[in-house]
């Protein structure tokens, strides 16, 4: 077997081992049955007539069902985007430096493994994990509202895809990180750092607007336009969920920046990672 899954696969009998990925997993499963079982929709001919939560009626207007279900998506993919990448950075946040804990990385490095397969192991494992449960999120609320009200669209999985994209590129960052120090807490730190700068960087125009000319402006559009524009890819992730037209253009440029800026930080790790002396 190819030695970056051996790795991967140990990544994910550690992610199995541990308790609060389990009780995540129980979680997002209760609230799917929650929305399941509490959200009443009343669909006539295609058109949404009535819905009620926990008994209580949210609409009572009639519209078309795709319309209707729009400001649910939008809110749906937000919960996803930001969410999975802030479980994200908490619960993947030590595995690269577990991988390269003194004893472990020497035992590890005098079998017959190049370097480069235990970060892209480690990185594969950890986007295995964040595949998984963002197909099990928005898969679950795409089948719940598609059974009840008949409307079915792939619009939630392709923001979930979206999602990891946004993930892949914080979690670059963070195995970076764990090459230059073996340390869970700094690693979740860059991640959060990023995530941050992230979604700055998808409002930099308008946060530049307010701060005064001069060095400080000058340093905030500097950084702000190497880092992957987070909040705008999250925007977008939520047009598309809610069937809402996109700019023309617009995410494929979104797309193609977050994914050469981990690329290029992955790169970095991998760099740094082969000149390492253990």
């Amino acid at each position: 077997m190819n030695p970056v899954f051996v790795i991967a696969g140990y990544v994910l009998r550690e992610a199995a081992s541990r308790k609060f990925i389990m009780a995540f997993m129980v979680g997002l499963t209760l609230v799917l049955a929650t929305v399941a079982l509490s959200l009443k929709l009343e669909v006539v001919d295609g058109a949404l007539a009535a819905s009620r939560l926990f008994g209580a009626e949210v609409r009572s207007h009639i519209m078309s069902v795709d319309v209707a279900l729009r400001p649910i998506f939008r809110a749906a993919t937000y919960l996803v985007f930001y969410g999975g990448i802030l479980f994200g950075i908490v619960a993947c946040s030590d595995f690269a430096p577990g991988l390269l804990s003194p004893g472990r990385i020497e035992h590890l490095l005098a079998l017959p493994l190049q370097r480069w397969h235990l970060l892209a192991g480690t990185f594969l494992g950890v986007m295995t994990l964040a595949v998984g449960g963002t197909v099990y999120a928005s898969g679950g609320l795409t089948l719940i509202f598609g059974v009840k009200t008949g409307y079915w669209t792939t619009g939630p999985l392709v923001a979930g895809g979206l999602a990891c994209v946004g993930f892949a590129a914080v979690y670059a960052v963070m195995l970076t990180t764990a090459t230059l120090v073996r340390s869970a807490a700094l690693c979740s730190a860059a991640g959060f750092v990023l995530l941050v700068g992230g979604i700055l960087a998808g409002f930099r125009a308008d946060v530049s607007r307010y701060l005064e000319a001069g060095v400080g402006r000058a340093s905030f559009d500097a950084v702000t336009l190497v880092l992957p524009r987070l909040s705008a890819l999250a925007v977008g992730a939520a047009d598309l969920a809610s069937n809402t037209p996109l700019q023309q253009g617009s995410l494929g440029m979104l797309l193609g920046g977050v994914m050469v800026f981990g690329l290029g930080a992955l790169a970095v790790g991998f760099w740094h990672f082969e000149g390492k002396d253990y």
